[in-house]
This record gives structure tokens, C-alpha cells and sequence, in this order.
């Protein structure tokens, strides 16, 4: 009689292909040599029903017909067969979970993976004659080949080793990597991986929802730092957290806290596990909805529902507070402070999410939203800035430490406004007291630093008047084209003229930016300039000595910004030393109507036009082709000036098929919309007539349709009826496009055709509102 435990034989098993090998093995493992055939026989008919049975917990396939042939040579083994029926059910779904498993592990977590698997699996007490004797002997005088672990004894010790880890393995948990570390066992990951599957199909019914999520927590219970640090286990939490209600919220944060809270360290340091405590985190937006649920019972479900949730809040705060420096330089942990501060201030922006591979990042910042916190909250968020302000000095070295203080400023500027002012004055005062030259600011320095400067640039977008005259008269006065030409503390200077646009000193600042304008466009940093010039709109002043310099200004021969990496040193240095060519488009004065073109295009006037300046005046037609973005937001900026005269009449210019290519180009769209919508309506007429014949294509066009849009808005009736009269011929065409069916629908085009009179009633009353509309804008 024998009752042996499956073990793996030195071989791992991979998804899908080594399963039914390393079931072979361990039967070899087990069998004798003293019948050569049969057994050889035996094994083979093992082989095909281990693979059959796993397969069809898998997927099922049919089961082969070379089967029936095995079983009647095996005959003999009829205790091998009951051994065999009594196992592969165990064996085949616990290999199912163990395939199904969605992350990745390596060659010797899979190991262990299937050997915590197999080490519980007690196979029945059956009779095999002669099947342990001497196996190892015979089946390598038999010519069977023995599969090693790359150990030099065969895994053996790594098995005992497995085999003796006691109450862990029988719970499933297992330390695997990461210095011991426990992970999920396989069987936990599927089944949060199923969770997640329901959690996408959604509920028709709340009251199912509120079962299902109660029954996922009460499986987490007990285990909930293990899931929260396993990947699929910390996505399918953090779905769940949302539909959870406080207390519930409360007793995942307890549990992954701890009795003292020193577990949040931990997890909130994990890459999985942060997202989670984030997440919960969050929840505390739904503090009101929770304590105006049941007015009836508001002070005791207050206490025992989001009061648990707040007390964990705070508990988290603390250990914040006690591990300042290790929880804001940590690239996981900074992100739960950046969160804890947000819930502290009563405001939460979007969740955070995982870039997709190949998505376009988006750099706007994100939109909050504001919510009611507990009085608690309000002291604790004093308390949590006085800790962190003591760890200042990291936020000048350590790119993550500079992200948590950039968000403590921008939350305490909008919840509170006096703690800001405090905490800008003491961060200044810390970035001004470092040592430097003698004469020279110490801010320099800082400006020039890749995480110190994002910091500068937010003191700077929150600083209030006395603060921003400060920071120009001590530390930028004198510097600004020094710092405009370097790779980093340009965007420092344009985040300053930006903040000084409404200010008394910008004419100060723009009459010393502007003599460096030459040198900054070698450089390549077009943002410079086209801040410069959308400070000039928004002030109002300046605009006259900034189109002039336009006009004027020097660029390198062939100069196209899009082209160009400001990383790229010897591009920089090239750039430098080529002879500097003028747009020659201030004189003679006939070269006005062509600034547009040059622009938008960033070139100067012989590179485009493709002439020499000996030449004269001679201008022949050159379609539009290249609009780049840097000059599309200049001429954007330069759209909003009081006298555009320059910008209108160069647009007059072109011809219909290139006006149809600025619609139609992503750059070019945005500088016909702002052209067209800021005219007058003499004005605006003028631009539509140039567009009639190209109304069709841009209503087909994907950004030619959204300028049509904006046309049509701001159209006069009349307008607006010419439009249409030209669109309503191509009704077929239209109807059927995947954007021109919008225009067709908005435009109301079937009234138009049908029913002109009430069309015309009702384009009068919009026409009316939008113009009504415009001037409270204005």
C-alpha cells in the first residue's frame, strides 16, 4: 500500500505545452522497469489521459481515437487506472487556474508556483507491484533520460525546502522573488481575474451589485495586502473600492494598515498596491453623500461608516507624517501623498491611469472637483504641510519630492488660500538662502535644475503681485535672454511672462525679451515667443512693437521649427552659426500680404517663395504645404491683436485650395477658426467668399467640418443661407459621411429645403443669442 504526494521532477511547466510532459515524468518517476513494454505502454496511455483531462478543463477538445487501441494493451494495470481516475480530476483544474493565471513570472516562480500546487495533492492508497523498486537504477540502465534541474542536485533541496514551509503553503501563500516576498497564490488571481470579467458586464439591479461586492470583500478579508500588491488583484480592488460603501472602504484600509497603520507604508510603496490605497483614498469625495443618506440616523451611521474611513485617513496621514522623507522620494509612495493631500484640501481630480502604448500624453491640467471633508481634515492638512516643509530640501533634488510640493501648493492655492501664501514665503526663502557667487541670484541655479525648475514654475503661476515683483526686480531682471536660451529655464521665463501679462512691469520685461528675440529662435524655443506674443493679447500692450518685430526679425536661412529637437546639441551649435536672414517682409510694403504663409510656416521669405533677394518684388503663387504648430499658435496669439490688418489681408491672398488646406490640416484648422470667428462681419464675409466651392470637402473633412462648425456660428443669416445653398445640391454625399451627417443635422439643412421660412425664423433667433453671447464675452 502507498499513499505518495506528486511532486514536480525538476521541470517546470509552461502555459499550454508542458503540462502533459511533466505529468509523463512524474508517473516515469514512480514506475518500475521490471516489465519494460507494459510499462512503457502504461506511461504512454497516462500521458494521453493527462493531456486529454487538462485539455478539456481548458478548452475540451475530442478525445483521440488512438485511445481505445492504448487501453486494450494496457489491461494489465488496472490499479494504475484507479489511481489514475481518482487524480486527474484535482490535477486538471488546479493546472487550469494555474494556465489561466495573467502574469508573468519566471523560470523559478513557475517552479514553485506548481510545486505549491502539487504538494497537498495525497494520491489514494493503491496496490502497484513492483513500481518504486529500485526506479531510479533501472530507468537510467533502461535508457531513459533523467530531466535535471540546472541544481546539481536535481531541485531535490529546493523541493524540501518547498515541502517544509508549513501553514503558508497550505493557505496558499508563498514567498516567491523580491527577497521572500508573498505573493497571490494562483487560484485567488483567477478568481479576482473572473471578478474583474463581472465587474465589466456591470448590474442591472443595486441590490445585486451590494451583494456581489460584499461577497469579493469578505474574500479579501484576511488577505487584502496580498491582493492589493498582486496586479490583477489591485486592478479588480480598485474597481471595486468605488461601488463599496464606507465602512466597507474603511475595513480594506484597516486591514492593510494595521493595528499601529505601519502597514500602509508598505503597500502604499508598492507599485500595485499604491493604486489601491489611492483609491480608496478617493472615496472620501462621497463623504457627504454618506452622512446625508439617512438624516435619521446621521450621528450613528456618521461613526460607524464614513467615521471609519476618516479615522483610517488620518491614520495614514500620521504615517506619513513619521516617514516624510522615504513616502514623498519614493516613485510609488509620492503619488498616494499627492492623493492624501488632495482628499485633506476637499478636491480630487480624474483617477489616475496607465499610458497607453503609442497615446499621446496629455499635459493640461487636470480639472478638480470639490467636496466636503470632515473638520478633522481641515487641522490635518495644516499639520501635513508643517511636515513636509521640513523635508524642503528634497523637493529641489528628487523629481518625485518636487511633484508632492507642486501639488501642496496648487491645493492649498485653491482651498486655502492664506496656508499658500505662507508656504510660497517659506519656500522662497529656502531657494533664495543656498549659497551662490557674490552678485549672483542663487535662484540661477535653481532655474537651470530639470526638478527644482517645474517647482519655480508653479511658485510662479501661484504667486500674487508683491511675490511675482520680487521674483522679477531680484532674480530674472537682467537674465531673461540668458535663461530664455537655455534648455530648461526657458519655461520658468514663460511661465513668468505669462504671470506678468496684466501686470505694470510686463512692458519692462517685454522690452528686454524682445532684443534676445533673434538668438532664442536660433535656439529653437518657440515658446518664448509665442507666449510673448499671447502676453501682448491678453494685456493689450506692446502689440504694436511685437508685429513689428515680426516683421522684422531675423531667422536662420531654411529655418523650420518642426523640424528641429531641441535635445539635439549639434543642431543647436549649427544653428548658431548660420547666417541670419531676414523674413524680409517689412519692406517693401507689398511683402505684407505674405506673413501668413511665413508664419504659419516658420520660414523666411526666399526660402519659401524660393527666390533671391535680388530679385525684387516679383512673387510668383506657391501652394501651402507645411504648417507648423509653434507657428499656428502664433498666429493664433497674433489673431487677437486690435490691429490684424496685416493677418486678414495675407488670408484674402490665398487661394481656395489653400484655405482648404489650413482647414484640413491639424494646425492649420486652429488658425482659420480664430481668423474667421474674430472678424468683423465685413470681414468675415470677405474670408467666406473666398471658401465658397471648398464647403462640400470641408463638411467632409474631420477638422474642416469643426472650422465649418465655428463659421457657421458666428455667420451672419445671410451667410449662413449661402452656406447652404451651396451644401444642400450634395445632400447625398453629405448624408452619407461619417462627419458631413453632423454638419447636415446641425445645420438644419432639411428645414432649409423643405420649410425655408422657418428655418430662416429660427437661424435669426440663434444668430441673435450668439451675437448677444459674444459681446458678454467680450
Amino acid at each position: 500500500m502507498l499513499s505518495p504526494t506528486l511532486r514536480c521532477c525538476g521541470s517546470y511547466p509552461t502555459r499550454g505545452r508542458e503540462v502533459p510532459l511533466l505529468l509523463t515524468e512524474l508517473w516515469i518517476s514512480y514506475c518500475s522497469s521490471s516489465q519494460p513494454e507494459p510499462q512503457c505502454r502504461g506511461v504512454k496511455l497516462i500521458f494521453i489521459l493527462g493531456q486529454i483531462k487538462i485539455m478539456d478543463a481548458l478548452k475540451g477538445p475530442v478525445v483521440p481515437e488512438c485511445i481505445d487501441k492504448t487501453l486494450q494493451t494496457a489491461s494489465s494495470l488496472a490499479p494504475l487506472f484507479v489511481f489514475l481516475t481518482s487524480t486527474l480530476l484535482a490535477v486538471g483544474s488546479a493546472a487550469a487556474d494555474f494556465l489561466c493565471t495573467n502574469r508573468n513570472f519566471t523560470e523559478e516562480e513557475e517552479e514553485g508556483r506548481f510545486t505549491g500546487l502539487t504538494q497537498n495533492w495525497t494520491l489514494p492508497c493503491v496496490e502497484i507491484p513492483n513500481m518504486l523498486a529500485k526506479d531510479g537504477a533501472k530507468l537510467q540502465k533502461g535508457g531513459a533520460r533523467k530531466r535535471r534541474h540546472p541544481a546539481e542536485d536535481g531541485g531535490r533541496a529546493e523541493w524540501k525546502k518547498t515541502k517544509n514551509r508549513g501553514e503558508e503553503e497550505k493557505q496558499g501563500q508563498k514567498p516567491l522573488g523580491d527577497g521572500g516576498r508573498k505573493r497571490l497564490d494562483a487560484l485567488s488571481v483567477g478568481y479576482f481575474r473572473r471578478v474583474g470579467e463581472r465587474l465589466s458586464e456591470g448590474f442591472e439591479e443595486e441590490e445585486e451589485r451590494e451583494m456581489f461586492v460584499g461577497n469579493v470583500l469578505a474574500e479579501v478579508k484576511g488577505k487584502a495586502g496580498l491582493v492589493a500588491t498582486d496586479r490583477t488583484g489591485s486592478i479588480t480592488l480598485q474597481r471595486l473600492l468605488p461601488l463599496s460603501g464606507p465602512d466597507q472602504v474603511g475595513e480594506v484600509l484597516a486591514e492593510l494598515g494595521g493595528e499601529s497603520g505601519a502597514g500602509f507604508k508598505e503597500v502604499s510603496c508598492d507599485r500595485c498596491g499604491g493604486h489601491v490605497v489611492e483609491s480608496a483614498l478617493r472615496q472620501m469625495s462621497r463623504w457627504e453623500e454618506f452622512s446625508q443618506k439617512d438624516p435619521s440616523k446621521e450621528d450613528e451611521d456618521e461613526e460607524e461608516s464614513a467615521g471609519v474611513l476618516e479615522s483610517q485617513v488620518l491614520s495614514l496621514s500620521q504615517v506619513v507624517k513619521d516617514n516624510g522623507s522615504e513616502f514623498i522620494g519614493h516613485v510609488h509612495g509620492s503619488h498616494v501623498v499627492r492623493t492624501l493631500l488632495h482628499v485633506l484640501a476637499g478636491c480630487v481630480g480624474p483617477p489616475r491611469t496607465e499610458a497607453q502604448p503609442g497615446a499621446k500624453e496629455h499635459r493640461a491640467a487636470p480639472q478638480l472637483t470639490d467636496f466636503e471633508i470632515p473638520t478633522s481634515f481641515w487641522y490635518e492638512l495644516k499639520s501635513l504641510t508643517e511636515t513636509l516643509m521640513e523635508n524642503i530640501h528634497l523637493s529641489v533634488t528628487d523629481g518625485a519630492a518636487s511633484a508632492v510640493f507642486q501639488t501642496m501648493l496648487t491645493v492649498c492655492h485653491r482651498k486655502r488660500p492664506k496656508l499658500c501664501k505662507q508656504l510660497l514665503k517659506r519656500t522662497m526663502e529656502y531657494l533664495t538662502s543656498r549659497g551662490s557667487a557674490p552678485g549672483v541670484s542663487p535662484l540661477l541655479v535653481f532655474l537651470k535644475d530639470q526638478a527644482s525648475s517645474r517647482l519655480i514654475e508653479t511658485i510662479i503661476q501661484l504667486s500674487h503681485k508683491s511675490l511675482l515683483r520680487d521674483l522679477y526686480k531680484s532674480h530674472f531682471k537682467g537674465s531673461l535672454v540668458d535663461l530664455a536660451l537655455h534648455p530648461i529655464a526657458n519655461f520658468p521665463v514663460q511661465r513668468l511672462t505669462a504671470a506678468l501679462a496684466e501686470h505694470k512691469l510686463f512692458p519692462k520685461l517685454f522690452d528686454e525679451l524682445v532684443q534676445g528675440v533673434e538668438a532664442v529662435l536660433a535656439a529653437g524655443h518657440m515658446g518664448v515667443i509665442v507666449q510673448l506674443a499671447e502676453s501682448c493679447a491678453e494685456g493689450g500692450e506692446k502689440q504694436d512693437d511685437m508685429m513689428r518685430c515680426l516683421l522684422n526679425v531675423s531667422l536662420p536661412k531654411g529655418f523650420v521649427l518642426l523640424q528641429m529637437r531641441r535635445s539635439s546639441s549639434s543642431v543647436m551649435s549649427a544653428l548658431c552659426r548660420v547666417s541670419l536672414q531676414s523674413f524680409h517682409c517689412a519692406e517693401p510694403g507689398s511683402r505684407h500680404v505674405c506673413c501668413l504663409p511665413l508664419f504659419m510656416s516658420l520660414l523666411t521669405y526666399e526660402v519659401y517663395y524660393q527666390t533671391d533677394a535680388t530679385e525684387g518684388s516679383t512673387q510668383k503663387e506657391v501652394p501651402l504645404t507645411s504648417i507648423c504648430y509653434h507657428g499656428s499658435r502664433l498666429v493664433q496669439a497674433l489673431a487677437r491683436f486690435k490691429e490684424r490688418s496685416h493677418l486678414l489681408s495675407s488670408l484674402r491672398t490665398l487661394s481656395p485650395a489653400d484655405l482648404l488646406t489650413m482647414a484640413s490640416d491639424p494646425s492649420g484648422s486652429h488658425v482659420l477658426q480664430a481668423l474667421i470667428t474674430t472678424s468683423s462681419d465685413k470681414g468675415r464675409g470677405k474670408i467666406l467668399k473666398r471658401l465658397e466651392g471648398q464647403y462640400v470637402q470641408m463638411a467632409c473633412s474631420r477638422l474642416g467640418s469643426r472650422v465649418l462648425e465655428a463659421a457657421w456660428n458666428s455667420a451672419s443669416v445671410s451667410q449662413r443661407q449661402g452656406i447652404a445653398q451651396e451644401l444642400v445640391p450634395s445632400e447625398s454625399k453629405l448624408r452619407s459621411d461619417q462627419f458631413a451627417r453632423h454638419v447636415w443635422a446641425k445645420f438644419g439643412l432639411s428645414h432649409f429645403v423643405h420649410r425655408r421660412a422657418h428655418w430662416q425664423e429660427i437661424q435669426t433667433g440663434e444668430s441673435k443669442k450668439w451675437k448677444l453671447f459674444s459681446d458678454l464675452l467680450e
